[in-house]
């Protein structure tokens, strides 16, 4: 996940191909850190998007435009002053360094011809945009860095523009096999490492792909190589170069089941084993633009049900404790029925047991072993049975109220659970509101404004199977009800992990008597996937046709009983359903 040379030679290649030649439209500072310009071409406009954010630096094409603030900032102004209308002669990345510089040529107050530069600088907390005239001087940048900030490079205008060598690294795209070897037998560190450690614009996933290409253990030490492993991975390594400077690009993003965990310029072999597998993208930008907004949605969903997550959590916890309890005190209330067995022999034998005896041995009746009976030798046989059955009577009501009890407390723990899961498969903030419903339903907070219920927008997911049969799965316990019991029909397949929470799915089965036997087997992999046992290697998943499917009185939301059904084990790989 980074933006490294590599990256950057990609979106280089793109803007040439699709931005050299146009013309400087607008100029646009929508954030303190952040430019979007158009460029007017013989194809059509394009947007720009240029942002030297500290933690998210980006240069990429983007269909979406941004508003922008009523007064453009003296750096917008600047650019405006000089490049609007200008045309972009050259877009050039000075080896695989994570730079890219726009030269444009405008005409100035004189009616002269001027060249100036545009400098973006993809370097983390150390992001820049730096405009400088034909001498190399800044005139400005979106971020002003002083002597006091920084000793190795002062960014202000009026300063001569270089790049700050900070780290002594080699340029991919010259080195040769003798040079490889040698600078990673320098580096007494894990192979991948030594070598996105040696040589610029190579990031650490990339360095993992030469290693897996070669066919050699990335975290192994340089040292545990041979010659001619290292020369095996340098191979690769050239390879892979050759590609950059041909400009054969295959930007795809790699996928951990439906989550975004990479992605790259050139193709991730390493991503197309079991649950990881490869997208393609149809351009770099196309790329950034995806797997950003992607990742954003689950960031910004996991930050807005932060709060809900905490509730949920602390209320479990508390409920397993309470229940463990529990479970403890009817274990203590399983002596209760020797006390009435000692009570019963008591009033049966005890008329031979002497005054002050401190035990009695009769035989039991029920089992026909001869037991002892400790006995208070303060009280009469009579005392010592009442004693006894009254132990017996505390523990059999204790017993009772407490299975009870346990019940209950079990089915708010499965409840809990359930919304837990819910909080997993939420995606959009839409999809929090029902949960959030369902958590003041159930008294664990309050309602927003003023107790009045929120708009509910969410719906299930849907999905057509390859036999074409459409497959609905519920993201909480309230659209799991509205599915079973109000959308599906009486002949309707149902499914859900057994044992364990999750979304209930259903298949409509469209007027035919059954279902191929591969679309079960893709709703059972819905079931898996959206469940708490996603990730293992199989789940086990009971269906059955919805007519079975009861709701008892007073059941918790999302909960049913089924006392028919079949079963079977299926994993949880979902990547080849279709979603609606």
């Amino acid at each position: 996940m980074a933006f490294d040379g590599v990256t950057i030679a990609a979106i280089v290649k793109e803007l040439n191909d699709t931005c050299l030649g146009g013309r400087l439209y607008k100029i646009a500072q929508p954030e303190s850190d952040e430019l979007l310009l158009t460029i007017k071409t013989p194809g059509g406009q394009r947007r720009l998007l240029l942002s030297a954010d500290a933690s998210l630096p980006l240069v990429y094409l983007t269909g979406q435009n941004k508003p922008s603030p009523m007064t453009a900032p003296g750096f917008c102004m600047l650019l405006r002053k000089h490049l609007q209308n200008g045309r972009v002669t050259a877009i050039t990345q000075p080896g695989l360094e994570r730079i890219i510089h726009i030269d444009v040529e405008h005409l100035d107050e004189m009616g002269d011809l001027r060249h100036k530069t545009l400098i973006i600088e993809i370097m983390g907390k150390h992001s820049n945009i730096i405009f400088c005239n034909e001498d190399g001087m800044i005139l400005d940048s979106i971020k002003h860095v002083s002597g006091l900030v920084s000793s190795l490079r002062e960014v202000l205008p009026g300063k001569p523009y270089f790049v700050a060598h900070t780290q002594d690294k080699l340029d991919p795209l010259t080195c040769g096999p003798e040079q490889f070897s040698a600078a990673l037998a320098s580096r007494p560190a894990p192979l991948y490492k030594a070598i996105y450690q040696s040589y610029t614009g190579i990031s650490p996933i990339l360095a993992q792909e030469v290693c897996h290409r070669a066919g050699l253990d990335g975290d192994a030490p340089t040292a545990a190589f041979s010659p001619r492993e290292l020369e095996a991975a340098f191979r690769e390594f050239r390879r892979m170069m050759d590609q950059v400077q041909s400009g054969s690009f295959a930007p795809a993003i790699a996928y951990t089941g439906r989550q975004p965990a990479e992605y790259a310029a050139l193709p991730l072999t390493l991503y197309t084993n079991g649950e990881d597998s490869l997208r393609p993208c149809s351009s770099i930008s196309a790329l950034l633009e995806q797997y950003y907004a992607e990742k954003n949605t689950l960031t910004r969903i996991r930050q807005k049900s932060v709060d809900l997550r905490r509730i949920v959590q602390t209320a479990l916890e508390r409920n397993v404790k309470k229940y463990d309890l529990q479970l403890q005190q009817i274990k203590d209330t399983e002596k209760r029925d020797k006390y009435r067995i000692y009570g019963e022999l008591l009033n049966t034998y005890g008329y031979n047991v002497p005054e002050g005896s401190k035990s009695m041995e009769a035989l039991n009746y029920y089992t026909g072993e001869t037991i002892t009976i400790p006995l208070d030798p303060d009280m009469t046989p009579a005392e010592n049975a009442k004693r006894y059955f009254d132990k017996y009577g505390k523990l059999k009501r204790t017993f009772e109220a407490l299975s009870t009890l346990t019940e209950e407390v079990r089915a708010e723990i499965r409840h809990l659970e359930s919304i837990a899961t819910a909080l997993d498969i939420a995606l959009l903030e839409e999809d929090l509101v029902q949960i959030r419903e369902e958590l003041a339903a159930s008294g664990y907070i309050h309602r927003r404004g003023g107790g009045k219920r929120e708009k509910v927008t969410s719906k299930p997911f849907h999905y057509v199977s390859s036999d074409g049969f459409h497959m609905y799965v519920g993201k909480n316990n309230y659209q799991n009800d509205e599915l079973t019991f109000k959308f599906a029909s009486g002949n309707d397949w149902w499914f859900h992990a057994k044992g364990m929470p999750g979304s209930h799915v259903v298949v409509k089965c469209q007027g035919e008597d059954n279902l191929p036997d591969r679309t079960f087997e893709e709703a059972a992999k819905l079931a898996a996937y959206y469940s708490k046992g996603r990730g293992q290697e199989k789940v086990e998943i009971d269906y059955i046709q919805k007519k079975h499917v009861k709701k008892p009185n007073g059941a918790k939301p999302g909960f049913v009983v089924y006392y028919t059904n079949f079963s079977m084990m299926m994993d949880d790989d979902i990547s080849g359903l279709e979603q609606v």
